[in-house]
């Protein structure tokens, strides 16, 4: 099995139940590959690294509240997470459980969903009452926080959900409508570190990439064998005349997570050059992977048997990951969605 000995490392006590605050207060670790040395920071200390003419290319999908919960003709309780939109606008693959085809799912407030089938991907497809449902997602439902987050708190004693998940399970840069996970590398930012870097002659560049449940799905045996679900991805003609200028020009491409790393890499060729579009996506990067778009990585900690690992792994080399979790691991480093962060240089 892969990654075999990441998870023997003992990292629930390291779960973060909530995120840094503020939010660039975040502690971290900076990877030196040439050298195979590691640095200890704080991550509004990060434009240190960054030089005038480099890019720092961010994701603006936003997470909406995703998370339903509807009732069953029986009466039973059950929870809905919105996947996707499918050809239909009324029509979305959800991920539910005990669900029968043909019975009708009452949301409240008007809202109902006759339930259709399932997907290849054993997703349920649910036919909606309305075209728009992010009106009523935005009245009633809940952010899709990773079940992990959850159980920590209960453990702990918290509630599950707190006010504040609205607001923080999201990047300050946050835009487009989409996602169903945050793409949680970005989290530290602030407006004000991001002017920092503009300041320095640092370009921002904007990718969209709406986070499906693929990203997540853990691996069940080595990652020759995995499929990864396609997410939907997007870069503008003006991002990619920045990230091709920056190559052209001999600077760097730090990218902000392994969501925009997958979208570079799907539009980029084998002479690294990147070409606006958007589509469909299910490049999966293992080790044994060439990059061709990126020259850093600013990613956070990840589960052992996850894909953010694996693509992780394949651009510092996994001996030296495994070396960086265990230093975390000593130092307490907060773990996860919520918690710091690590850049590969």
């Amino acid at each position: 099995m892969a990654f075999e000995r990441f998870k023997k490392l003992d990292l629930d006590p390291l779960i973060a139940k909530q995120p840094a605050t503020p939010r660039d207060s975040a502690r971290q670790m900076v990877l030196h590959r040439d050298t195979h040395t590691i640095e200890h920071r704080i991550f509004r200390d990060m434009h240190e690294y960054l030089n005038p003419g480099d890019t720092l290319v961010i994701n603006n999908t936003k997470v909406f509240p995703a998370k339903l919960f509807a009732h069953k003709p029986t009466g039973g309780k059950v929870e809905v997470l919105l996947v996707r939109p499918t050809v239909n606008s009324r029509t979305w693959a959800v991920l539910t459980r005990d669900y029968k085809e043909g019975i009708t799912l009452d949301f409240g407030d008007g809202l109902l969903a006759k339930v259709l089938g399932k997907t290849e991907n054993n997703e349920a497809v649910l036919e909606f009452n309305t075209e728009d449902l992010m009106p009523f997602c935005n009245a009633h439902g809940l952010m899709p926080l990773p079940q992990y987050i959850e159980k920590a708190r209960k453990h702990s004693g918290l509630s599950p959900s707190i006010a504040t998940d609205k607001e923080r399970y999201q990047t300050v840069y946050a835009k487009y409508n989409g996602s169903i996970a945050a793409p949680t590398a970005g989290f530290h930012f602030t407006p004000e570190l991001l002017q920092k870097l503009k300041d320095k002659g640092v370009n921002i560049a904007y990718i969209t990439l709406h986070v499906g449940w693929g990203t997540f799905k853990p691996l069940r045996g080595e990652p020759q064998q995995h499929h990864m679900l396609a997410e939907l991805g997007e870069i503008s003609p003006e991002t990619a005349e920045i990230v091709n200028a920056t190559h052209a020009q001999g600077k760097r491409v730090f990218s902000v997570g392994t969501t925009s790393t997958r979208t570079l890499e799907s539009f980029t060729d084998e002479n690294r050059h990147t070409s606006a579009g958007k589509k469909w996506t299910d490049l999966f990067i293992y080790p044994g992977y060439k990059f061709k778009a990126i020259d850093c990585l600013i990613t956070n900690f990840h589960f052992p048997d996850s894909t953010p690992l694996c693509m992780t792994s394949a651009f510092a080399g996994e001996d030296f990951i495994y070396e960086a979790y265990l230093q975390a691991v000593e130092k307490k480093y907060r773990f996860y969605s919520f918690g710091d962060s690590m850049m590969i240089l």
